[in-house]
């Protein structure tokens, strides 16, 4: 209030001055100038003269004069907002200010951002192309010193990694589009839900994320939900009524792909904590193993290093304590493009390959512990089958085969796939054509691997590329 008496006392004294210079003009207007508008007149020229510029003075000195006014009206409203001496008009600025800047973030819009559950491709989310790279780990420098100590800064090396771009971005869209999945799943996969329902959402949300083009892009095999004893390969079936438990251990294994270049990456859940030292340790012997490779490092030093952490831990379980163990005839392995496994494994246990990893491979590190005896046999039905990559031209008589066949090829060539895949294509009383298929070797069954009944498996999973100038952990995210 202040500042409005002041600001009226400032606005009364320009209109009397105004009133004073009124009858000045009106003495031009009307005809005979007197001596003292005659001077006054003089001392106007004379102003004009030394302002040209500027406008008339009589506006010039009403603008002055405004200017002085708003000046204080300024000054006394700062002092007055200082001194708290307006809080209301404070409070009601503020609130105006808030307004504005809520309004400005809603103009500015942002980046596209994903919906939950999930249902933009990752393609649409970096239109650039430009996809997040993995976790980058130097080299390590074997006993022998047989890999160069400055890879990372060899202008060679440099230049190779700079020519394989393409290549980069490839898997790393497979690997952004597994990660967006499975950060999903980690809190949809709850105790009480059917294991189709779990594997069934999975894959639709990871056909969305890696926008499902046929064989350019898709599911790199199906999705592996192994419970307890059962370490990997298990999928169910059509008609599978089987329920997640509240005491279970489940191991979700699955892989998507670009151009054939797979993603492969597995974790465990649990929703009981007296299994948290397994998990502990098989993340630990999967970190070590990542940790561990690098170009001319030699397969079996991998598996030995593995091993040894696996092995250090022990876990109780209603008052039994275990060790927990390396399952010594599952492995990690090399991945090709459109082909899982191959050629190369990566041993958990000591001993194996003296073969050495080689630059711009592609590696799956997994492993897997167990309280039971640390090997799997075949058990339960089969659900996962893969053609040979390596068959020829095989002549086949059923025709039922035949077609089969052509299905498999135009939808899934040398991936893995699944019964429920065949469904979901429409395929119907195939069951005789595709043992056919794997009588004459080829497709080849893969049916679930378990340890003693009674025991519990954990398994984790990375994959890593050994780049020339580092190694890159292409499937790492914020869950593991």
């Amino acid at each position: 209030m202040a500042s409005e008496v002041i600001s009226t006392e400032k606005l009364d004294t320009n209109e009397s001055k105004d009133g004073e210079n009124e009858p000045e003009n009106d003495c031009v207007l009307e005809g005979a100038p007197s001596a003292e508008s005659t001077k006054k007149k003089k001392k106007k020229k004379k102003k004009k003269k030394a302002s040209p510029t500027e406008g008339d003075g009589e506006d010039q000195a009403e603008n002055n004069q405004d200017a002085e006014v708003n000046n204080v009206a300024e000054s006394l409203d700062k002092q007055t907002l200082n001194n708290g001496e307006d809080d209301a008009t404070a409070d009601a600025t503020g609130d105006a200010t808030k307004k504005k800047k809520k309004k400005k973030k809603k103009n500015t819009g942002g980046s596209l951002q994903q919906t939950s559950p999930p249902s933009i491709p990752v393609s649409e989310l970096f239109p650039s192309g430009n996809f997040p790279e993995g976790v980058i780990h130097h080299y390590p420098v074997p006993q022998d010193d047989s890999t160069a100590k400055d890879r990372f800064t060899d202008e060679e090396k440099r230049a190779l990694d700079r020519s394989n771009s393409y290549l980069y971005d490839e898997v790393r869209q497979a690997a952004e589009a597994h990660r967006q999945t499975r950060m999903y799943m980690r809190e949809y996969i709850k105790p009480g839900k059917t294991m189709i329902d779990i594997c069934e959402t999975l894959e639709g949300i990871g056909r969305k994320m890696i926008n499902e083009k046929g064989l350019e892009a898709g599911l790199a095999f199906p999705t592996g939900c192994s419970l307890n004893h059962c370490a990997a390969h298990y999928t169910p079936n059509a008609g599978d009524t089987t329920v997640l438990g509240a005491d279970d251990v489940v191991k979700i294994d699955f892989g998507t792909h670009i151009s054939g270049h797979i993603i492969d990456c597995a974790f465990t859940m649990t929703f009981n904590p007296k299994y948290d030292k397994l998990l502990e340790a098989v993340r630990d012997a999967t970190n070590t193993g990542i940790r561990e490779s690098g170009i001319d490092v030699r397969l079996c030093d991998v598996g030995e290093a593995i091993q040894e952490v696996m092995e250090s831990y022990e876990v109780e379980l209603d008052g039994k304590t275990y060790q927990v163990k390396s399952i010594r005839n599952l492995n990690g392995h090399s991945v090709g493009t459109y082909r899982i496994h191959d050629g190369k494994t990566v041993p958990i246990v000591k001993g194996g390959e003296q073969t050495r990893m080689e630059e711009m491979e592609f590696y799956a590190i997994e492993t897997f512990g167990s309280t039971g005896k640390g090997v799997v046999h075949d058990d339960m039905e089969v659900s996962h089958y893969m053609k040979n990559f390596d068959v020829g031209h095989v002549p086949l008589r059923l025709q039922k085969s035949k077609q089969l066949l052509n299905v498999i090829n135009h939808n899934f060539s040398t991936l893995a796939f699944c019964r429920r895949w065949l469904d979901r294509l429409g395929q119907t009383k195939y069951l005789m054509a595709l043992k056919n298929l794997c009588d004459v070797g080829i497709i080849d069954p893969y049916p679930p691997l378990c340890d003693i009944k009674g025991s519990y498996t954990a398994q984790f999973e990375h994959t890593l590329l050994l780049r020339p100038t580092c190694k890159e952990v292409l499937s790492r995210g914020e869950d593991f």
